[in-house]
Parts: C-alpha cells; sequence; structure tokens
C-alpha cells in the first residue's frame, strides 16, 4: 500500500493537457491517490442513500388512503403535499449546485443538512393534522431535504467517472425508485390510522442513519479530473471506456450555465425533462388508486406499484448501461416512446379488466417513468463538461419542479374531469411530443462527424 508522501509525490506530478478544442483535461493522478481507495465506493455509497430516500416519492402514493383517514385529509390534499414536494426537491438542485461549486457547501454537508431536513419532513407528515402545515414539513422541507441529497449522490458520481458515467449513473439513480419496494408492501399491509405515526417517525431516523453514515465519505475529485489509465486525446485504454467514449464522446469544452443556456440544447432538454416527468410522476400517483377504481383487488394494486418501482430503478441501470453502448441520444428516445405507449396500454388492461396485462404495463410504465432520468443526468455533463455540471444539471433538473405540479396536482384535475381513461390518454400523447423533441438535440460544438475524429498532439503543461 501507498504511503501519504509518496501518493502526495504522485499528486504532485500529474499535468494537464489541452485537446485540439481546447479542452482541458487533469491527468496522472489515479482514484486511489485523491481518495485512498476505488472510485467504486463513490457509486456504492450514493446508491445506498439514494435507496434510502426513494420511501418519500415511491411510496407515497400507497401511504395516501392511511394518511387521509388520520388526518382528515381529502385525496385532492394528499396529492398536493406531493406536488409540493416534487416542486421542492427538483428546485434546490440548481443552488445546491451553485453553492457546491463556489465551495461554500461541500458534498458532504450538503448530505448532512439533507439527512436532517428529511427527518423533519416525516415527522411533520406524522403528526400534524393542519394540511398546511403538513405540506411545508413535508412538502418544502422534506422535498429540500430529499433533493440535496438526490443532487449531490448524482453529481457525485458523474464527476469520478467521466468516461463511462452511463452505467454507472443509471445504477445510483435505480436506487431511487427500488429502494422504496418494502415500504410500498408495508404501507399496503402494515401501515394504519393506529400506528401510522410510529411508522413515520421510524422512517425518517432510518434515512438519517443511513445517509448520513454513507456521506461521512463523500469526496468531489479535483476540476477537470480524468483517469489515470484512458487517454482523454485517443480515447485508447480501457476496452470498456473506450467504446462508450466513442459513442458518447465528451463535451468538446466545460460550459459554465450561461453558455449551456445560449447552446440551445440546455432548455431544449429542460422541456423535454418537464414532459417526460410529468407523465411519470402521473403514473406513480395514480397508478395504485386507478386498479383500485377498475376492481383489481389489494394484491393487484400494490404489486403493480411494487413492479413500477423496481423495474423503474431496475430499468435506469439497464439503459444507463445500453447507453454506454448505443448512445444516450437513441437511448433516451427510445426510453420515452416505451413510457407514451404504455400509458395507451394501461387504459386498454383496465377496459378488458386484464390483471396479467395491467402488470404487464405497469412494468412498462415503471421503466420508462424512470429510465429517462439517468439518461439527462449523464447527456448534461457530456453536452456541457463536468466542471459546472452540478449547476447545469440542476438547470436540466429543475423541469421537474414544474413536471410535479402537473403530474400530481393537476393530473387530479384532470381525472377528476376526464376520468382515468381520458388522463392516461393524454398522458400517453404528451410523452410522444417529448420523444419527438428528444430528436432535435445535439452536443453543442460538435454536430459534425469529422469533429469526433482524433485530435491533434496534446498541449502539457505542469500542475503547479
Amino acid at each position: 500500500m501507498s504511503t501519504e508522501k509518496e501518493r502526495h509525490a504522485r499528486a504532485v506530478a500529474c499535468r494537464e493537457v489541452t485537446d485540439g478544442k481546447g479542452r482541458v483535461y487533469r491527468i496522472g493522478e489515479t482514484d486511489r491517490d485523491l481518495l485512498g481507495h476505488s472510485r467504486k465506493l463513490m457509486v456504492y455509497l450514493p446508491w445506498i442513500a439514494m435507496m434510502a430516500i426513494s420511501v418519500s416519492e415511491y411510496a407515497y402514493g400507497s401511504a395516501e388512503d392511511t394518511l387521509s383517514g388520520a388526518h382528515g385529509w381529502t385525496q385532492s390534499n394528499t396529492f398536493w403535499i406531493l406536488s409540493v414536494w416534487v416542486f421542492f426537491q427538483a428546485g434546490i438542485a440548481f443552488p445546491a449546485g451553485w453553492l457546491r461549486e463556489r465551495g461554500i457547501l461541500t458534498a458532504r454537508k450538503a448530505m448532512f443538512l439533507g439527512a436532517a431536513l428529511s427527518l423533519i419532513g416525516f415527522a411533520a407528515l406524522a403528526h400534524l393534522d393542519n394540511v398546511f402545515l403538513a405540506l411545508c414539513g413535508f412538502g418544502v422541507i422534506g422535498g429540500l431535504g430529499s433533493g440535496l441529497i438526490y443532487a449531490t449522490c448524482i453529481n457525485m458520481v458523474g464527476k469520478w467517472f467521466p468516461e463511462r458515467r452511463g452505467a454507472k449513473t443509471g445504477l445510483v439513480n435505480g436506487g431511487f425508485a427500488y429502494g422504496a419496494l418494502p415500504f410500498i408492501f408495508i404501507f399496503n399491509y402494515a401501515f394504519d390510522t393506529s400506528n401510522f405515526a410510529e411508522v413515520l417517525d421510524l422512517i425518517g431516523v432510518y434515512v438519517l442513519l443511513v445517509v448520513c453514515v454513507c456521506a461521512w465519505f463523500f469526496k468531489d475529485p479535483p476540476k477537470n479530473w480524468w483517469p489515470a489509465d484512458i487517454d482523454p486525446l485517443s480515447r485508447s485504454g480501457n476496452r470498456k471506456s473506450a467504446a462508450s467514449l466513442a459513442k458518447n464522446p465528451p463535451a468538446v469544452r466545460q460550459f459554465t450555465p450561461r453558455e449551456a443556456l445560449r447552446s440551445g440544447m440546455l432548455p431544449l432538454m429542460w422541456i423535454t425533462l418537464v414532459m417526460t416527468a410529468g407523465v411519470s410522476i402521473f403514473g406513480i400517483s395514480f397508478q395504485v388508486d386507478f386498479a383500485k377504481e377498475v376492481g383489481f383487488g389489494p394484491l393487484v394494486a400494490a404489486s403493480s406499484m411494487g413492479v413500477m418501482s423496481v423495474v423503474n430503478g431496475v430499468g435506469r441501470a439497464v439503459v444507463g448501461w445500453l447507453s454506454d453502448l448505443w448512445g444516450r441520444k437513441p437511448t433516451l428516445v427510445f426510453v420515452i416512446v416505451v413510457l407514451g405507449l404504455a400509458q395507451f396500454g394501461v387504459i386498454w388492461a383496465g377496459d378488458i379488466h386484464s390483471e396479467w396485462l395491467f402488470l404487464v404495463f405497469a412494468f412498462l410504465s415503471g421503466f420508462g417513468g424512470g429510465a429517462f432520468y439517468p439518461m439527462f443526468a449523464a447527456l448534461t455533463p457530456d453536452y456541457f463538461g463536468e466542471n459546472y455540471n452540478a449547476t447545469n444539471y440542476g438547470l436540466v433538473y429543475s423541469g421537474k419542479l414544474i413536471s410535479g405540479l402537473f403530474g400530481g396536482g393537476l393530473g387530479s384535475m384532470v381525472v377528476d374531469a376526464w376520468g382515468y381513461n381520458g388522463a392516461y390518454a393524454l398522458a400517453g400523447g404528451i410523452s410522444m411530443v417529448a420523444a419527438a423533441l428528444a430528436l432535435l438535440l445535439h452536443q453543442p460544438g460538435r454536430i459534425r462527424m469529422r469533429d469526433v475524429a482524433p485530435n491533434p498532439q496534446p498541449i502539457s503543461r505542469e500542475v503547479i
């Protein structure tokens, strides 16, 4: 094992190289030089933390009936609480990224703060009967806490794996869905008005402990860092990484948020995410209720949500891996189309009262409704670089705060006005429009194929 002195000597020997387009890469330092251990830990720990906070969103729909009965809330009240949670969970990503990139808020502190706020959110949901106070407690404070954890985890893995971020980002992002599976069944079978407060308190403590333990080891790499075993100019070295880079070349340079906005691609990504996430959140919010209205039993209703949760998470990991092979954009379009078709399939299954077909389309809806998130998380640094990724991805992900409004709260209004069939048909149509918009995405500054050709001889300089 290397001594601290030897690691320091290697770190001093690192250098920066510049490619033909002016992008700078910091090379020479290994992950073990910087962390003292493999960077794989920066995948596993964010993954575990994401599983811990997934209960807030993906199990909420299974707890709504009990919460309504215990607190005297209407169905609309519970939907709007989730919508506000989604709004603040997504909205904190940009300011948190801005604070992190200026050194005001470290990754570890962001996680600690997020864990504490999440605990407050669950306590509010457990003990506050007043809808407005519960909305502030769980929706605002809990949403901010989960958003801090989510954004920090996603950016962490993207920074440490710039050469093969699809599979890694997909794995971490997937934890945000299937981590809720045990709680979905707890809320359906062991959660009632006699024990709901104790259960929610225990869940809050569980989130606090898991996230804080994971956060203790969080650390960002230096700006412009690139893995030592991959040549960033010829893109040679590790076979899997080289194959991924061929399909997903690095950003031509490091784009500031202002430059990313001016490129036109970040606003297009934002609009596409707004539409796709709205459809996904609609499915999460209403699938159990739709199953019950159609006449399916509680086991099918719970199982459909459990299937959606598991496939939603596993699909993120699988699609992340596929995007390293196919390319991010084709994979994103494929995922959004599947999500749209699944909405029409759910209508069909309900109309013919087929439980097994309903579960099949719940499977597809869960797959499409989660797998697009890691695609946007990977596309953002692919298009705009890693140095400003916390703020750039924060801007893209902020689209979810709009999605939460029309996916949950406004979705409830559409169901009241048009019924479930009309609402699901509208969701399917929105998804198809989003897929068409995704076809317009392209990497800024690398429009022509010859731009991907091998770069000229690098310019090297030592880091002082």
